[in-house]
């Protein structure tokens, strides 16, 4: 069986993904200001990599693991509720993209898999 990366389109479909993705994020009151200062195109290539392995596509992640990755956001107040608005910002990309429902459901599931990372706990 096809990997989720290679189900989802492969690396155009990452790349598609990400930056419609970011075009939300960046939008979203709810969540735009822990972006404030990030340089967003560096942000987006570590995010691609790191969705390409999470999808079960070749690594080439280097970045940090997803607790040391967001501390500093931790620290700033970042909690479910933020996670939950980027989970959200994820599933409408996804849609757009006429990603099929049922992988939608295996991305989540794996976003859902690091909250507890990225929230620090």
């Amino acid at each position: 069986m096809n990997s989720l990366y290679e189900q989802l389109g492969g690396q155009a479909a990452v790349d598609a993904a990400v930056d419609i993705f970011y075009r939300k994020v960046l939008s979203d009151d709810r969540i735009s200001h822990f972006f404030d200062g990030v340089d967003m195109q560096r942000q987006a290539a570590k995010q691609k990599a790191f969705l390409t392995v999470a999808f079960g596509g070749p690594n080439n992640y280097s970045g940090q693991d997803m607790r040391n990755g967001h501390a500093h956001l931790v620290a700033r107040g970042l909690n479910d509720s933020h996670f939950d608005a980027v989970a959200s910002n994820l599933s409408d990309t996804l849609r757009e993209l006429g990603v099929a429902e049922n992988l939608i459901s295996q991305v989540l599931a794996i976003a859902e898999s690091t909250r507890n990372d990225v929230l620090g706990r």
